[in-house]
């Protein structure tokens, strides 16, 4: 099958283009291949050409603090230019030429305070990234059943060298001894991006519309998923530090406390995402493979 797709050479497009070659090819627009999707004169006649059934919206701002810095701009900051106006103008395209569209939105639509977020819930988001990935929900949303959203969070994969993920970062720095301060009041969930790519496969297959919480299997707290990474990767657990929430994020951009995001909707498919320690035996696992390799 035959796909187009914004984003295709990030920490979450990429592994996706690479677990799910050859079955799918991959048409890219991204500033590399010419394609300002920020331009409508550029990148609607690019998608409208396509021979391509569904477009894979993955790119984003996801500079969480530096968009809020930007919030008192409204429509003329960057991260709503990214995130929405480009959003509405591959919305426009996908009308205009039939296509389907996935995008990927984020846990971050949520405030935070329920204890666990269904697809039903209705979001409210709080800083400023937010408020723009949710704008573009509404945007793809208006595509009706050739709309598909997929809310994902806290990503993490074998490796990415462009841009590691929390995964990594705790393993670099951990490894070079230094300390990590991580709050352990607050509750997130880890997602093993090789598990999104065979959920995206699976609901590309079923020509699923509507919204799905692509996440991990289980919610916890970002000082006992440090500690997870040190005792998988046998490093020094003592160096993880717990702090609470309000003070490690003091002055910036907020945060939601509480994000468990239940993903029984996409389970239904027969989809099983990964726990963080199950991920992180994967990631283990492929790392040695590759070390054996070179």
């Amino acid at each position: 099958m035959n796909v187009i797709g914004t984003g295709l050479s990030g920490l979450v497009g990429s592994r996706v283009v690479e677990l799910l070659s050859p079955a799918f090819s991959f048409e890219d627009l991204s500033l590399d291949t010419g394609v300002d999707i920020t331009k409508v004169d550029i990148v609607v006649p690019r998608i409208e050409s396509s021979t391509a059934a569904w477009v894979l919206h993955f790119a984003a701002k996801t500079d969480v603090d530096g968009a809020e810095h930007e919030r008192e701009l409204g429509a003329q900051s960057s991260s709503w230019i990214v995130n929405v106006k480009a959003t509405e103008y591959i919305v426009a395209a996908c009308k205009r030429s039939g296509k389907r569209l996935l995008y990927v939105s984020t846990d971050y639509v949520f405030d935070g305070t329920k204890d666990v977020y269904t697809e039903e819930d209705t979001p409210n988001p709080q800083g400023w990234y937010a408020v723009t990935k949710y704008e573009g929900e509404k945007r793809v949303a208006e595509l009706e059943d050739k709309s598909l959203i997929i809310r994902i969070a806290n990503p993490y994969r074998a490796q990415f060298a462009t841009k590691p993920d929390f995964v990594a970062k705790i393993r670099e720095k951990l490894a070079a001894g230094e300390r990590i301060l991580s709050p352990s009041d607050q509750v997130f969930v880890p997602t093993f991006i090789d598990d999104i790519a065979q959920a995206i496969r699976t609901l590309i297959e079923q020509n699923a519309s509507g919204v799905y919480h692509v996440v991990g299997s289980a919610a916890l707290s970002p000082f006992a998923a440090a500690k997870a990474v040190a005792r998988t990767f046998g490093l020094d657990q003592s160096l993880v530090t717990p702090a609470p929430f309000t003070s490690y994020f003091a002055g910036r951009a907020p945060r939601p406390f509480r994000a468990a995001l239940k993903n029984d909707k996409i389970t239904k498919f027969g989809v099983r995402m990964a726990t963080l320690d199950e991920g992180l035996k994967e990631i283990k696992r492929q790392l040695s493979l590759r070390a054996e390799r070179e």
